[in-house]
């Protein structure tokens, strides 16, 4: 059913975006772009490796039902699509080391990865149809969120839920070859989905490590409502009651055009140095160079923070305990700065002592201020200050205009190390290979296969 232009002889927004990609193929990004989309893939099977022990991991997997088709990361276990994007997304957000957009403040690719892996197992897909669709999921949900977010509106509601199911539903419509028309449905039926709220910094519950979850088996859902022939209101951006006027509370832009210029929005995506908020990442590369200057942190007496006013007013952001979970602890960039200072790196284990005397005195002593002139920089640029007066009237001072993000190498030290303590390191290196070699692999659904244990190796992993 074709509606193409409205009363007003607009093309719907929705219609806009699904037009303007559904013809694209790999040969239109350059080598660059692919190479992004790899690390980026490498990187959140990474961290879906390294959280499957965690409880959130536990809990998503212990709900997905047996049978289907769909491999669950780091598991023998095969359930339904949806289901397995669930616990695969929960996985991938598990660490906090998700990769991030600044400029929408959402992770796209803890959504848009679990949906096309899961889809790549339902239908034949080419490994160059998968990348050429995540390239595309990005870009939608990043220039949807750029369009729509505002710091207040991220204040309330988790951006991450609101937009990333849109990307994904559009990626995932081009990965199986739907009509324009399909292709605009799933992007209104996804649309209807968008949710998550910022209770959680405050409350200490997990819900945040569910949203990416609910956003990538809504997108599947929605892309396999889509294909069945559910029709979706196509104005939903734009319209009276649509996204933009629902949570914006603004008119949408008459146009969002995706890859403008040959710009793609996938490149403008960072990987996470540390495993914590987004906007704890430079903060916490300040202290460590800070503490490489300190003797001992007894002698410090006041930690002052400067960032962007972003990061000041997200929620938990500016949490000075106490921590209940990790999660607090992670969201905080006063302990983020402080457990940095105490211990001289920037690892997992920084979350671990949510009780340590040291850490709680340096948070107890710490100032967080919004910075006029990093304020002015964001999101292009997310720089910190982090500046120690020590007990001796000396001060140590450090800045950084931008967050240093993990680069290629770290990127694959990480996975090879994660990926290895589950498949082994044999088959670590073939996922490797079959990530690196993702334009020529006939069969994409490998990918996800190649992450999944026989049931010998789940009783062996099990015990040890």
């Amino acid at each position: 059913m074709t509606i193409g232009p409205t009363v007003s002889g607009k093309v719907p927004l929705s219609r806009q975006m699904a037009r303007s990609v559904l013809a694209l193929d790999i040969g239109d990004f350059g080598p660059e772009v692919v190479a992004k989309a790899k690390l980026c893939l490498l990187d959140f099977l990474s961290c879906a490796f390294e959280a499957g022990r965690h409880p959130w991991s536990r809990q998503a997997i212990a709900i997905a039902h047996d049978g289907g088709s769909a491999t669950i990361i780091g598991t023998s276990q095969l359930s339904s699509r949806a289901d397995a994007a669930f616990a695969n997304a929960v996985m991938g957000h598990g660490l906090v080391r998700e990769d991030m957009h600044a400029a929408s403040i959402a992770h796209h690719g803890v959504v848009i990865w679990p949906t096309l892996l899961a889809l790549s197992e339902q239908t034949p897909l080419h490994g160059a149809k998968l990348l050429a669709a995540a390239i595309i999921g990005y870009e939608t949900g990043a220039r949807i969120g750029r369009a729509l977010l505002t710091s207040d509106l991220a204040r309330l509601y988790r951006p991450t839920g609101l937009v990333a199911p849109l990307g994904a539903a559009l990626a995932g419509s081009f990965a199986l070859g739907l009509s324009e028309d399909a292709a605009t449905s799933a992007i209104a039926i996804a649309a209807n989905t968008s949710s998550g709220l910022n209770e959680w910094p405050h409350a200490g519950g997990s819900d945040m490590y569910f949203h990416p979850g609910f956003a990538a088996s809504n997108a599947i859902k929605a892309v396999g409502l889509a294909g069945a022939g559910a029709f979706g209101s196509e104005t939903i951006l734009e319209g009276e009651a649509g996204l933009f006027a629902a949570y914006r509370r603004q008119a949408a832009p008459d146009s969002i055009a995706l890859f403008p210029n040959g710009a793609c929005e996938i490149m403008a995506v960072y990987n996470k140095p540390v495993p914590a908020c987004n906007f704890a990442q430079t903060a916490a590369q300040a202290a460590l160079r800070v503490s490489h200057e300190l003797a001992s942190t007894e002698e410090i007496d006041r930690v002052v923070i400067r960032a962007p006013d972003a990061a000041v007013r997200y929620p938990g952001c500016d949490s000075t305990g106490p921590y209940r979970n990790a999660l607090q602890a992670k969201m905080s960039i006063p302990f983020s700065v402080a457990a940095t200072l105490a211990r001289g790196e920037i690892e997992e284990e920084n979350y671990a002592g949510l009780d340590d005397a040291d850490i709680i005195r340096l948070v107890a002593i710490t100032e967080l201020k919004a910075d006029a002139g990093f304020t002015a920089a964001f999101p292009g640029k997310q720089g910190a200050e982090v500046t120690v007066q020590l007990r001796d009237g000396r001060t140590i001072r450090h800045a950084l205009p931008d967050v240093i993000a993990a680069t290629p190498a770290d990127i694959r030290a990480r996975f090879r190390s994660s990926a290895a303590g589950v498949l082994g390191e044999d088959r670590a290196h073939r996922l490797e290979q079959l990530i690196d070699g993702c334009e020529q692999l006939g069969n994409a659904g490998d990918i996800a296969a190649q992450c999944r244990l026989n049931a010998t190796e789940r009783v062996l992993r099990s015990a040890s």
